[in-house]
């Protein structure tokens, strides 16, 4: 394999320089991710030859195997298509130079104070040759790039705000103008960004050992423990994962009882289906009702959040956030999807700005979207259909967008409130995303599937956020 084991080799160099006194930087964390115990994720070289064939392309794609791809990989499908997806958007053909595509993915990625992205792409930046004055702030950037700064925010935060006027003055600024082309490879960017800020919160990615925050310093110890270990609260790796602070202990048998109750919904629900329909004016009524509802649903964790100087300098005005769209008396009309959808209306303006990328969106929300093993923690041959479009659906209410051949009573009756509170989280201020709300929600479930969670609504994201965008591009144009 060519992925040594990390931490045997972390070993060797250790046994072979400790006699020298040198301070030698150790994993902070344990795995991939902080949510999942290690021994539960795929573990590299013990790969199938699908999976191998991916971290190879991933390593040869971006230099490194990210912890990203590591937890990823739970769903090889998605993870190829993500893959090929992001190569295209950062390293193919296309309307914006490399150092710009990194750029933007740091200004996108600071907007939801994600350090791993923002490390990640300021390293890509300078081996493209980027500028590193940029680095020192947005202020530094060229005015090209500062003009994003606007639609940067407003779409990573209150996408429904977006109008033609702010497209226009991207794109008539005078010598620091965009093009309709470049502006769409900037959207999607974007996008991508902000939705995979979105799933490094929602899975607790950890950074890697060499990342800033990826490791600690402590001297050998003698029997697994030292005095910085007691000191900074470590007990053992299988301590922390087997009790996780703050988690609530639950029962096998309750947790049994919440897998078997939700199929049971999704049961009586198809048969309601099958008996009557409800009328389009019941249908508004329950989508205003959850849009509604969607606003009092927050994290009990909801705290102010301030962004470090290191990745609040990427972007302005840093006390911009989340407001839900209908409070302090402001009403945002309902995004029909039947007026402006992704399929009909937003794949081929991106497709014919920015050829192929339509295509690879495509796929990769359909993947998504679509992807089952029809199961449901211990139960096989379950059609998850049902519950994969509530969760879909529930996020696009969230952003004002309703499907008027969908019935929302459902939402209601599939995702419980913890459920809620972790999807609004994850998708609106990921930042805030706890361990505590990872492990209360779908507490009988697989981490793959916690992880399939995670990818709907990234791609649920991505394509609200798109919607209304390529929507103001649209009424620009016309």
């Amino acid at each position: 394999c060519p992925f040594p084991d990390v931490r045997e080799k972390s070993e060797a160099i250790l046994s072979g320089v400790q006699e020298l006194g040198i301070r030698i930087p150790r994993p902070l964390g344990h795995g991939p991710s902080r949510f999942i115990p290690e021994k539960e994720t795929i573990q590299v070289g013990k790969e199938d030859a699908t999976m191998h064939t991916l971290f190879a392309e991933s390593f040869a794609t971006l230099g490194r195997l990210d912890n990203v791809t590591l937890v990823m990989v739970f769903h090889p499908q998605y993870l190829e298509s993500f893959l090929k997806t992001q190569h295209y958007l950062l390293q193919m053909d296309g309307p914006l130079p490399l150092h710009y595509r990194h750029y933007i993915g740091i200004m996108a990625a600071a907007r939801h104070q994600c350090s791993y992205l923002v490390n990640l792409h300021v390293n890509d930046f300078l081996h493209v040759g980027g500028d590193p004055k940029w680095l020192n702030g947005l202020e530094n950037a060229p005015q090209k790039l500062q003009n994003l700064g606007e639609l940067n925010k407003m779409l990573a935060h209150r996408p429904w705000l977006i109008t033609k006027e702010h497209i226009e003055q991207l794109l008539k600024t005078e010598e620091n103008s965009w093009s309709l082309a470049e502006l769409i490879h900037a959207v999607v960017l974007l996008t991508h960004y902000h939705s995979l800020a979105s799933f490094t919160f929602g899975c607790g990615i950890s950074p890697e050992i060499e990342c800033e925050g990826g490791h600690t310093f402590r001297p050998p110890s003698v029997s697994n423990y030292c005095m910085c270990d007691i000191t900074n609260g470590y007990h053992g790796v299988d301590e922390i994962h087997a009790s996780p602070a703050g988690s609530i202990p639950v029962s096998s048998a309750e947790s049994v009882c919440e897998v078997e109750a939700l199929m049971e919904k999704m049961k009586q629900l198809q048969e309601c289906r099958d008996e009557e329909e409800a009328s389009q004016e019941e249908m508004a009524t329950r989508f205003e009702r959850e849009k509604r509802e969607s606003m009092f649903v927050c994290s009990s964790e909801d705290e102010e959040s301030a962004a470090t100087r290191d990745v609040s300098r990427h972007f302005e005005d840093t006390s911009y956030g989340y407001k839900d769209f209908s409070r302090h008396g402001m009403h945002v009309p309902t995004f029909r999807v039947q007026d402006y959808s992704w399929e009909d209306h937003g794949y081929s303006l991106v497709n014919r700005l920015y050829p192929d990328v339509g295509q690879l969106l495509d796929e990769k929300f359909h993947i998504a979207y679509n992807l089952t093993y029809n199961t449901m923690a211990m139960h096989k041959d379950v059609d998850t259909s049902m519950l994969r479009r509530a969760i879909w659906n529930y996020i696009h209410c969230m952003f004002g967008i309703r499907y008027d051949d969908y019935d929302y009573g459902e939402i209601n009756q599939l995702l419980d409130r913890s459920f809620k509170v972790y999807i609004k989280t994850v998708v609106c201020t990921p930042e805030k995303t706890t361990k505590r709300m990872y492990d209360s929600f779908w507490r009988q479930f697989e981490h793959s599937e916690k992880v399939h969670v995670n990818l709907l609504l990234v791609e649920a994201r991505m394509q609200a956020e798109l919607l209304y965008a390529l929507r103001a591009i649209t009424r620009y144009m016309t």
